[in-house]
C-alpha cells in the first residue's frame, strides 16, 4: 500500500510537470499531439466507480451507431445538482425510439470521490494544478477529458460532449455522420471576426478562417478516435490562450470554447451545424423538435408573463440562485404568458427534483 501511494504521488507529479511544460511551449511551438499523463500500462486506474453500461449488452442495439455521453463537473453543490437532473432525464430518454445514447459518465475533475458515486456513473479526474486556471475552472475541461479518453474503457465509437446544466427533453439519435462531428451552432463565436487572434493558433497554412467552426465543445457529437487526437490540442491550445493577454481580453468567458472549434479544425475534423440541437430559454420559446434544453440564462418574468431579462422578475428561474444549495421540489411554475420553453425547463427540473431520492442533502 505505501508503495502504492508512493507511486501514484510520482506519476501526478510527471502529469503535473507534463502540463507545466505544456503551457510553457503552447504559445510558440507546435502543439504536441500525445496524451500527456501516465501510460496506458500504469497500474494506476482513476476510475472510482465503473458505470452498469458498460457491462450490459446492447443486444438489438448492436447495429447503432451509439454514443457515450460525457459530462465534466467540479463537487460544487451548484454542479452536483444540475448532474443529477441531467442524469434523471438521460435515464428516462436512453432507451427511447430512435435512441442512440449508450452509457453516461460524469468526469468529476475534483480529484476525489464524492457522496453521489452510487448514483451517478463516474470517473475521478485530477485537477489542473493549483493556480493554471487563474480562476478560470473551465480550464479544467479539456485536462478532464483527456484523462478520461486515455484511462476509462469507453465501449461505444461516439461521443456526446455534453453540460450539467443540459436537460435532454427526448432521445438522442446519432447526429454525426460521414466523419463529421455533429455541434450546435453559437451566435457569439465568430471566428471571422477576431481572425487576427486566432492566427496565433491556426495560421494561414491551415487554411481560411472559416474552417473554424463556430462552435464549442458541447453539445458536440464527434467519433471516439477523432476525440482522442483533439483533446490533447483542446487542453494545450486552452492553456496557451488564457496565458496570452490579448486572447483572454478578447474571448472571456468562453475562451475554452474558441479554444475547441481550433483544435478541431486543425486536426481536420469538421462539423455539421445542427441548429435543432437545443434551446436555450427565454430567448428561444419553443422546444419544437429540439433535443436538448440548455439553461444557462436566467427567466426572469413579471406576474402578467413579460420578459423582465436585466431585471429579476416577479417570478424567476435562475440556475444562479442556487449555487450553494440544490433548488427545492416543487419550485412554482411560471405564470400565465411565460413562453413554453420555460414551463418546459421547470416542470422537467420538479419532475427530476421529485423522484430522486434524498434530494437535497
Amino acid at each position: 500500500m505505501g508503495f502504492g501511494n508512493v507511486f501514484f504521488t510520482l506519476i501526478i507529479t510527471l502529469s503535473v510537470a507534463l502540463i507545466t511544460y505544456n503551457i510553457l511551449i503552447s504559445a510558440n511551438a507546435s502543439l504536441k499531439q500525445e496524451l500527456p499523463g501516465p501510460s496506458r500500462s500504469s497500474i494506476i486506474d482513476p476510475v472510482i466507480k465503473m458505470p452498469v453500461e458498460k457491462s450490459r449488452k446492447y443486444g438489438s442495439n448492436a447495429e447503432k451507431r451509439l454514443f457515450h455521453t460525457a459530462v465534466t463537473a467540479s463537487d460544487s453543490v451548484y454542479n452536483t445538482w444540475q448532474c443529477r437532473v441531467m442524469y434523471y432525464w438521460f435515464k428516462k430518454h436512453q432507451n427511447g425510439p430512435n435512441s442512440e445514447m449508450g452509457g453516461f459518465t460524469r468526469i468529476l475533475h475534483s480529484g476525489k470521490p464524492d457522496k453521489y458515486m452510487d448514483e451517478i456513473p463516474t470517473f475521478i479526474a485530477q485537477p489542473l494544478p493549483a493556480g493554471t486556471d487563474q480562476g478560470y475552472i473551465v480550464l479544467n475541461r479539456p485536462w478532464a477529458f483527456v484523462q478520461w479518453l486515455q484511462k476509462a474503457d469507453i465501449k461505444e465509437d461516439y461521443i456526446l460532449m455534453a453540460e450539467p446544466d443540459h436537460i435532454i427533453v427526448k432521445p438522442i439519435p446519432n447526429l454525426s455522420k460521414d466523419g463529421l462531428g455533429a455541434a450546435f451552432p453559437f451566435f457569439y463565436i465568430e471566428p471571422k471576426k477576431y481572425e487576427s487572434v486566432l492566427r496565433k493558433y491556426f495560421p494561414e497554412e491551415n487554411g481560411p478562417i472559416t474552417n473554424i467552426d463556430p462552435i464549442g465543445n458541447s453539445p458536440v457529437i464527434v467519433g471516439k478516435d477523432s476525440l482522442k487526437r483533439i483533446a490533447p490540442t483542446w487542453m494545450n491550445v486552452s492553456l496557451a490562450m488564457k496565458k496570452d493577454p490579448e486572447t483572454d481580453k478578447a474571448f472571456g468567458w468562453v475562451l475554452e470554447m474558441y479554444a475547441y472549434a481550433v483544435s478541431s479544425a486543425l486536426h481536420g475534423v469538421g462539423n455539421i451545424l445542427y441548429k435543432d440541437f437545443m434551446i436555450q430559454p427565454p430567448w428561444d420559446t419553443e422546444v419544437g423538435n429540439k433535443f436538448i434544453i440548455h439553461y444557462t440564462y436566467g427567466c426572469d418574468y413579471d406576474l402578467q408573463g413579460k420578459l423582465t431579462y436585466g431585471k429579476i422578475g416577479e417570478w424567476r428561474f435562475d440556475k444562479r440562485s442556487f449555487d450553494t444549495v440544490a433548488p427545492p421540489r416543487n419550485l412554482p411554475l411560471p405564470p400565465p404568458g411565460v413562453p413554453e420553453s420555460v414551463v418546459t425547463l421547470v416542470k422537467m427540473v420538479n419532475e427530476a427534483t421529485s423522484n430522486i431520492p434524498n434530494w437535497g442533502s
